[in-house]
């Protein structure tokens, strides 16, 4: 259950001990103003901390903790730039530069610093959704939330203290040079690093920013001073929020959004990317994401407006055009989804994932063998491990081209690799039936039944193999099950019921059901025989 709330109500070192308290897995997302941060836990532990635009600050930890030179970052900042999806701290390694344990020992201070920085937030609202983990490639740590709380609280006090000199980071302090102030033994090394800093220009966020230090440390170091009497303040650096420019605006709500996004607040997304497109009509990034909601939603022909509004701004790219393709299938277009992904194979042949796609497609449309030599390709492209719904469309394919030893081979293949899927065990099972394999075909839906009861072709087919085996009573109950997870399930649920019914002696129920299989297949010649003859002899 997801859990919301204002952290004027409930304070974070309260939701967060709450969390640890009842061993809970997901994110917790807090939005305040234009910030947006999220709270990664597993089992009740911390595992993953993170703050919208607030600059990632490892880089300037391991330099602060004389780890790695300027110039080592700058090298891992352009490597990381040339190679989307890399994080600074793999390239790192893999210069070189630090081991992985040293790696994983300054995320986990990253982590922490984000979290010291969140329990200074006294306003906005939370949302844990429970489930999420973080992103794939990120590193998680284990930290054990009393050990947060206790520093955090220490932290707190402080800032409270801290807060009186400096409400803000736009304030501008200068060195009082009545004081003759020079670095002396009483001055603590962070304050020495600041001292050139303190020049009556930069604001307390520049020399945040170019100190390579935390914003805690830094507003530590500036209180010390400032209650010594060595700096006093000169001004400030911003106008006001009303001077700021349309690009961060736009920027800010595009970087909220795709937070909300990832951390499964979708209404707040929709309300961020629909304020970009509103700032600037011609984005493309703003539609594709709300293309990504709609699809998330069912919203299918949402999806695929979006998607070609994308499409139509940011260019036919591929991955718009692959999602495009996708929701349009999912509309009942697959003539125009085959359009849409044969444009998108042609602009990234090597895309496994976009081959899997479009061999879907072409299941879709009835070429089985067009799909097979699709399919044939994703597999060789996701390196020969492909997802559970390839084996199911493969299977599919082998079963409508004839090829019956092929599907059986694919569908025992899929339920070694996953042996609780219950939608691959209901296939493998109806393969089995068709071979006359009974008893395997038993097994394998009764175990899909226990994986998952709420699918109730499972339940059907189950009753189908115990209705060819003899076993009426038990074909009854597995039909009946069907029937009550799907009315509309289709005509030979019916007729067999109908059958049943007969063989049970409910001449009644028999005639209902034959005539709600005729509803639902007016061609259903036997279900109107039985119906005519049990008529005559009414």
């Amino acid at each position: 259950m997801a859990i919301r709330g204002s952290l004027q109500e409930a304070s974070l070192p309260d939701v967060i001990q709450l969390l640890y308290l009842g061993r809970r897995t997901g994110c917790l997302a807090l939005t305040d103003q234009s910030s947006h941060a999220s709270i990664y836990f597993e089992d009740g532990w911390v595992v993953h901390a993170s703050i919208v635009n607030r600059p990632d600050r490892l880089g300037d930890l391991l330099i602060r903790h004389g780890r790695i030179t300027h110039a080592q970052r700058d090298q891992a900042l352009a490597i990381q730039s040339r190679h989307r999806g890399r994080r600074l701290g793999e390239v790192l390694v893999g210069l070189g530069a630090l081991s992985v344990e040293e790696l994983r020992s300054y995320i986990l201070r990253q982590v922490e610093e984000a979290v010291y920085a969140l329990f200074g937030w006294q306003s906005g609202s939370f949302s844990f959704e429970p489930g999420m983990r973080p992103e794939e490639g990120i590193e998680p740590v284990r930290i054990a939330p009393d050990a947060l709380l206790l520093e955090g609280a220490r932290r707190v006090d402080e800032w409270s203290l801290i807060e009186k000199k400096i409400p803000s980071f736009d304030l501008i302090f200068s060195l009082d040079r009545s004081q003759a102030v020079t670095p002396n033994p009483d001055f603590s090394e962070v304050q020495r690093r600041l001292l050139p800093l303190l020049d009556g220009v930069r604001d307390v966020r520049a020399i945040v920013d170019e100190s390579d230090l935390t914003e805690f440390e830094v507003c530590q170091a500036l209180y010390g001073l400032i209650a010594a009497g060595l700096i006093h303040r000169v001004g400030t650096s911003m106008p006001g929020p009303n001077a700021r420019s349309r690009e961060v605006q736009i920027e800010e709500h595009r970087n909220l959004g795709v937070a909300f996004y990832r951390t499964g607040m979708l209404d707040e997304a929709v309300r961020e990317f629909r304020r970009v497109m509103e700032l600037r009509p011609g984005e493309g990034t703003a539609p594709f994401y709300l293309g990504l909601i709609a699809a998330r939603q069912s919203r299918w022909a949402d999806a695929v407006y979006f998607f070609r509004r994308a499409a139509d701004r940011a260019g036919p790219r591929a991955g718009i055009l692959h999602n495009l393709g996708t929701a349009l299938v999912q509309a009942g277009e697959s003539e125009q989804a085959e359009e849409a992904l044969t444009e998108a194979s042609g602009r990234n042949p090597a895309d496994g994932r976009l081959q899997l796609s479009w061999g879907l497609v072409a299941l879709e449309r009835g070429d089985p063998a067009l799909a097979t030599a699709r399919l044939e390709r994703a597999r060789e492209l996701l390196g020969g491990d492909p997802p559970p719904v390839w084996y199911w469309a493969a299977t599919r394919a082998a079963a409508l081209h004839k090829e019956l030893d092929r599907a059986l081979f694919l569908a025992a293949e899929a339920v070694e690799r996953w042996p609780s899927h219950p939608v691959l065990l209901n296939n493998h099972a109806v393969l089995l039936e068709t071979a006359g394999e009974l008893g395997a075909a038993e097994s394998a839906l009764s175990l899909a039944l226990s994986e998952d009861p709420s699918l109730p072709q499972v339940s059907k087919n189950l009753g189908d193999v115990l209705y060819r085996a003899g076993r009426f009573e038990e074909a009854w109950a597995a039909y009946e099950r069907a029937q009550r997870l799907a009315p509309d399930l289709g005509d030979d649920l019916y007729f067999k019921l109908g059958n049943l019914a007969l063989r049970r002696g409910s001449p009644g129920l028999a005639r209902e059901h034959w005539t709600h299989a005729l509803a639902l297949n007016p061609g259903h010649q036997l279900a109107r025989a039985n119906l005519e003859t049990l008529g005559g002899q009414g």
